[in-house]
């Protein structure tokens, strides 16, 4: 067993590529403790840094949701985050996906819901929420939220394109502003999709997209419409021949209609489509819990009737470039696989689908700088990640010109 001087380790709870988790107990005051450690022994100063920073946004928060940070001490040659322990396990080793009753899900999504609102509110975007990182008490019905590593202290986080294998977050659960392919900045509403990922998987017992691969996953959560809850846990809801909705004894474990649409709201493909608030998604599953215990069931009522902003947010788009957006649309439509696209054409193109199928095209995007030449080439990461395409870029900067190449050298790199 791995030995820290000054705490006793009871068992490891958890391993990831980047650092390992102990449960143990503080032998000055036999407090029971969590305690988290980067996994190399010799980590580079950026994970050093990123480490601490983790610390410092956990200490900071001090919300009843959200675990405390008790110290960052130095034993050896490691740095270790003292941790509160809440006697609880996180929700994937609990393995309560799909087994849940639904007053205990609406439950325990309120509850998940405002102690997420709170975090909002001190701008911070923790960015990967996901049943790992939330952590559920059984025997006090107390939930906590954990794993600050990523979060941003930022209203607003510009999102660049990366590989595919290097993207922050848990891509099962990652919104698609951050997988870096929508042109879009983060803000708080990426933390949103993921709790409706976290929610249907509680539900169904599955995830809404599953594949081992990276880039299917991308393109499902960037251009594919999952199968709503719903229609996962009881297939025959629509069907008028089962006569399930009039028989709970056979449709107890079905889920109600207006709990698959809040799911599915919170995953809405576009951040302005999703809940604006927490506190919108908590009074409905309030609605919902609430309908539950006075009636038995959930009747169907309209959704974010009291989801209000809380902050001023401008739609993210790109405006006054229509006609030179649908050009590179038509562009890539004439060269991607079966030539197909939906985007609009401009009167001067013909439609792709009578253009020549071509093995390669260039365009050129000339102007003065600051004009919106990047932002303008970005706009085709989702239509390419929508293909399963590849996507790489480089810049000639005014700065650079005695390397030679550059903007080629940067993209192939």
């Amino acid at each position: 067993m791995f030995a820290i001087p000054g705490y006793t380790i009871a068992v490891k709870l958890y391993e990831s590529g980047n650092s390992l988790v102990y449960r143990g107990r503080r032998e000055s005051d036999s407090r029971p403790v969590i305690l988290k450690m980067l996994k190399d022994l010799y980590p580079p100063p950026e994970r050093i840094a990123w480490f601490e920073r983790e610390y410092e946004v956990t200490r900071n928060l001090d919300l009843p949701g959200v675990v405390d940070a008790y110290a960052l001490e130095k034993k050896g040659d490691r740095l270790v985050m003292v941790l509160e322990d809440c006697g609880g396990e996180s929700l994937a080793l609990l393995g309560l996906a799909g087994k849940l009753e639904l007053a205990d899900f609406l439950q325990l999504a309120k509850v998940t819901a405002e102690t997420l609102g709170q975090i909002h509110a001190q701008n911070i975007i923790h960015k990967d929420i996901n049943p790992y990182n939330i952590i559920f008490n059984s025997t006090l019905k107390k939930v906590k939220i954990i794993d600050f590593g990523i979060a941003t202290v930022l209203s607003r986080e510009a999102q660049t394109f990366h590989s595919s294998n290097v993207l922050e977050g848990t891509l099962a659960y990652l919104s698609p502003e951050q997988t870096g392919r929508m042109n879009r900045a983060i803000d708080y509403r990426t933390d949103f999709y993921s709790l409706g990922v976290t929610f249907y998987e509680l539900l169904t017992g599955r995830l809404p997209f599953e594949s081992e691969d990276p880039l299917e996953l991308i393109h499902c959560h960037i251009a594919q419409q999952p199968v709503p809850p719903r229609e996962v846990r009881n297939p025959a809801a629509n069907n008028p021949a089962a006569h399930l909705a009039n028989n709970p004894a056979k449709n107890r474990n079905a889920i109600p209609q207006v709990v698959s649409d809040l799911v599915m709201k919170l995953m809405a493909k576009n951040a302005e489509d999703r809940y604006q608030s927490a506190y919108g998604l908590q009074v409905d599953l309030e609605q919902c819990l609430h309908q539950l215990e006075t009636n038995g069931q959930i009747n169907f009522f309209s959704l974010g009737s009291q989801d209000l902003r809380d902050r001023f947010q401008i739609a993210q788009k790109l405006y006054g470039r229509e006609a030179e957006v649908a050009t590179l649309m038509a562009a890539f439509a004439a060269i991607a696989p079966s030539g197909q696209g939906s985007s609009p054409v401009p009167p001067t193109l013909p439609h792709p689908s009578a253009m020549p199928h071509a093995q390669c095209s260039l365009l050129l995007v000339a102007g003065y700088s600051g004009t919106g030449k990047s932002a303008l080439v970005r706009e085709v990461h989702k239509p390419i990640a929508a293909k399963r395409g590849n996507f790489i870029a480089g810049k000639f900067d005014q700065y650079q010109r005695n390397i030679p190449y550059s903007a080629l050298s940067q993209a192939f790199n």
